[in-house]
């Protein structure tokens, strides 16, 4: 399984950015998917997940500006990310967890397969 993340970019603070995280060489539909975050000196954070069925979860930091969804026809899972802030900046990875639920995604030991990383650069 491959997956791969795009959309990262510069904007501006107070901007939107999409991300999407599009998987090949199998279907992850039944699993739950993660974005994670990691800026330069910092540890690795998930700021959201979904179940295999919609069930989304998001990191204080990001409640109520990024909203994660799935298309299961395409294969994709997005993060849509508004009202960005300098803080936001940091290379944003798409994981796949081992189970389909919601309280498993939350376990960075439950991802088995990560993307390469986009870079998202939010200035002041």
């Amino acid at each position: 399984v491959q997956l791969q993340a795009s959309g990262g970019g510069l904007v501006q603070a107070g901007g939107s950015l999409g991300l999407s995280c599009t998987a090949s060489g199998s279907t992850f539909n039944i699993n739950a998917i993660g974005w994670y975050r990691q800026a330069p000196g910092q540890e690795r954070e998930l700021v959201a997940s979904i179940s295999s069925d919609g069930i989304t979860k998001y990191a204080d930091s990001v409640k109520g500006r990024f909203a994660i969804s799935r298309d299961t026809a395409e294969n994709t899972v997005y993060l849509q990310m508004n009202s960005l802030k300098p803080e936001d900046t940091a290379r944003y990875y798409c994981a796949r967890n081992t189970s389909p639920f919601i309280e498993r995604a939350t376990m960075t030991r439950d991802y088995d397969y990560w993307g390469q990383g986009t870079l998202v650069t939010v200035s002041s």
